[in-house]
C-alpha cells in the first residue's frame, strides 16, 4: 500500500492568540438560516456557548453553567456552507467562576479558502455541583 501525504487541512488564522484552542468545528446548514440567507445570530450564539464551556468543564472537572455573557460582537455574517472553527482561552479563574474568551472563524471558499473572524465573546461559566449550586473550582 502506497501512503500519498496530503497538505495539512486544518487552517489556523495567522493571527490567532497562542494560547487558544480549538475546541469545536461546525458546519452551518440551511436550518439554520434566515431568510436572507445568513444565519441566526441566536444559533451562533449557542453554538459559541457550548464551545465555550469545553475548557472551564476540563478546569472545574464537572459541570458548568452560563452566568454572563459579558461581550458578544458579531463581526461579519456566517453563510450556509461556512466552516467554523472555534477557538477558546480562560482569561481567569475565580473560586467558583471561570471567564472565557471565544473567537469564532469561518473558513470560506473552498477552491480558494479564506479565513474569516465573524464573532467573538467574553463569557462567565460557574461551576455547579449535581443540585446546581455553585461549588469551588478544583486547584490546579
Amino acid at each position: 500500500m502506497t501512503v500519498v501525504p496530503r497538505p495539512n487541512t486544518l487552517l489556523t488564522p495567522a493571527d490567532l492568540h497562542p494560547d487558544m484552542e480549538l475546541v469545536m468545528r461546525v458546519m452551518p446548514m440551511p436550518k439554520d438560516a434566515n431568510g436572507n440567507g445568513d444565519i441566526f445570530g441566536g444559533w451562533i450564539m449557542a453554538q459559541v456557548d457550548l464551545a465555550g464551556c469545553v475548557l472551564p468543564g476540563r478546569i472545574s472537572r464537572g459541570r458548568v453553567a452560563t452566568v454572563a455573557v459579558n461581550e458578544f460582537v458579531f463581526r461579519n455574517a456566517v453563510s450556509v456552507g461556512d466552516l467554523l472553527s472555534f477557538y477558546a482561552r480562560i482569561e481567569s479563574v475565580g473560586r467558583t467562576s471561570m471567564k472565557v474568551h471565544v473567537e469564532v472563524w469561518a473558513e470560506r471558499q473552498p477552491t480558494d479558502p479564506i479565513l474569516v473572524k465573524v464573532t467573538e465573546a467574553h463569557i462567565t461559566y460557574v461551576a455547579i455541583d449535581l443540585e446546581g449550586k455553585p461549588r469551588p473550582v478544583p486547584a490546579a
